[in-house]
């Protein structure tokens, strides 16, 4: 189980859902004296709401009757949105929200979403604009998000235990940091037993912060390095002894081995080049305030709810704001691989795909954005720019010239991509900028993801077929000819977003690269 504790994520198995014709009727008859409907939970107001939009009440009811929910849906849907007040769970006034795209990756996951294809398909055009206004009584939002919650309900049904939780695995209101601080403090983790390993870090940022904090850094020479001193260095020293970095206690303002020591540990835990040099990207980091690293670990602790269990089996996961992709086989640790990822990802939070096709030598069928923005300009200026960049021209639509790069040593996708289909449109793919993969913010492409050692990864999706061997796949890779192999056993890929995780009891906190925490700071707090 390690990938569970590398990422320190919240891990509870969801069973897999029935399809809505089709109910577990043993299981319905076990549970429905169970169910008990909480009662309408008034104190949640558009003052104090984690949403602002609320349903009409009588938009449930309808909705019962229409789909002929039998009386256990029924209760617990009731019950789910009256411990919210009728708040909207999925569905905020700019369009779905992070919770939605998360739980549609989770139950995608799963092994049975029979009778759900329709709402993926919504969902999936939903997660794809830019920008939306919704009204909450847009009719169309609210079937979308009572059938989310449809969906959710069967994902618990199947569970032997205390169904709360269901009421509780989307917020509900905003709260004081101390408060949800100490309320998760002293949750039962009984359905998410790894959430512990997020706890101590949790507990220790809670002190700090009820004891005021830490100091600003300062220090005007902004590079510091062994060797030297400055009276900068007295705060750095204090700095790190306060969250555990640094563990003598040292006064002096010696630039000493055990501080380059301390500050590769603190640049190593926020995502940093561990190069034992303080400079302007270290103090930005020391400086973050404690109540804001609070609030980020609470953030990322309500994320990790909608991570799957690891499988049996191979499982490819990335972390966007890490830059790196970590590989498991049925728990155990494979290998890990600093990646490229895109600049930017409005609805990308987390999503799930099936890597099923390996292409070598592949040919980069070029975005038609990209064309109108940057192919057409650059042969404006330059005439001979598709030569240069070996590239084609292979037709016309609605005007727009389609383009493709032939390949080879010039490809942007390098010599292989990995397809796992989904409705970003993005995969994996090597590169021949290698040089970006020597840099700590690695979020420079259009929206795919580059690996940075991409002979590994074909080996290790393609060692279940014998015959490619290691001189095959490199004959592949050079071969100048595009070709398409099927995978024989498809591999789970799982897109994640955190910034703040445990890896074998170290706290690591990095940038919030598409201030996803942002949005969810304003909901939350």
């Amino acid at each position: 189980m390690r990938y569970l504790i590398l990422f320190g994520v919240l891990i509870y198995i969801l069973a897999g859902c029935s399809s809505p014709s089709a109910p577990d009727e043993s299981k319905v008859k076990k549970v429905v004296a169970a169910v008990v409907i909480t009662p309408r939970n008034t104190a949640i107001t558009q003052n104090n709401a984690y949403n602002y939009l609320f349903l009409d009440s009588a938009a449930l009811a309808d909705f019962i009757v229409k789909y002929q929910l039998n009386d256990t849906v029924a209760n617990q849907m009731r019950s789910f949105y009256n411990a919210r007040n009728y708040e909207f769970a999925w569905v905020d006034s700019s369009g779905l929200t992070e919770e939605a795209a998360a739980f549609r990756s989770l139950f995608n996951y799963s092994k049975d979403t029979s009778g759900d294809k329709p709402l993926n398909a919504k969902l999936d055009r939903l997660l794809e604009e830019d920008s939306m206004h919704v009204k909450a009584t847009d009719p169309d939002m609210i079937k979308t998000e009572l059938m989310l919650t449809w969906r959710l309900v069967r994902y618990f049904r199947k569970m032997d235990g205390d169904f709360s939780a269901l009421e509780n695995m989307v917020p509900m209101r905003k709260y004081e940091i101390m408060e949800m601080t100490d309320s998760m403090l002293q949750a039962d983790n009984k359905l998410y037993p790894v959430v512990a390993a997020m706890k101590p870090a949790l507990q220790k940022y809670r002190d700090i912060v009820q004891k005021g904090g830490w100091p600003m850094v300062d220090t005007s020479h902004r590079h510091l390095k062994k060797g030297q001193s400055s009276p900068e260095i007295i705060g750095i020293k204090k700095r790190l002894a306060l969250t555990g970095e640094l563990s003598q206690n040292d006064s002096t303002n010696e630039f000493t081995e055990e501080l380059e020591t301390a500050v590769n540990r603190f640049r190593n835990e926020h995502g940093y080049t561990e190069n034992g040099i303080i400079n302007d990207t270290v103090v930005h980091a020391m400086n973050v305030p404690a109540k804001d690293r609070l609030q980020q670990l609470l953030i990322n602790m309500q994320r990790m709810k909608w991570m799957p269990a690891s499988p049996e089996g191979k499982l490819i996961l990335v972390n966007i704001p890490a830059f790196m992709l970590h590989v498991t086989n049925s728990g155990t640790k494979v290998f890990d691989m600093p990646i490229v990822v895109g600049k930017e990802g409005h609805s990308t939070t987390m999503f799930y795909g099936q890597l099923n096709q390996v292409v070598f030598s592949p040919y980069w069928n070029i975005p038609r954005s990209i064309v109108r923005k940057e192919i057409l300009p650059a042969i404006s200026r330059n005439p001979n720019y598709l030569a240069r960049k070996n590239m084609e021209i292979i037709g016309h639509v609605n005007g727009l010239p389609v383009i493709r790069q032939r390949p080879g040593a010039k490809n942007a996708l390098g010599r292989v991509k990995f397809l796992f289909p989904n409705s970003f449109n993005i995969y994996f793919h090597d590169t021949p900028e290698k040089r970006l993969f020597s840099r700590d913010n690695r979020a420079y492409s259009h929206g795919c993801i580059r690996l940075k050692d991409p002979v590994t990864m074909a080996r290790f999706i393609l060692e279940d077929s014998p015959e490619w061997t290691d001189e095959k796949i490199d004959a592949a890779m050079n071969a100048g000819k595009q070709r398409y192999v099927a995978v024989k056993h498809p591999v789970p890929v799982i897109i994640t977003y955190f910034t703040a995780w445990v890896d074998d009891g170290t706290l690591h906190m990095v940038p919030d690269v598409y201030d996803h925490d942002s949005i969810m700071k304003q909901k939350m707090f």
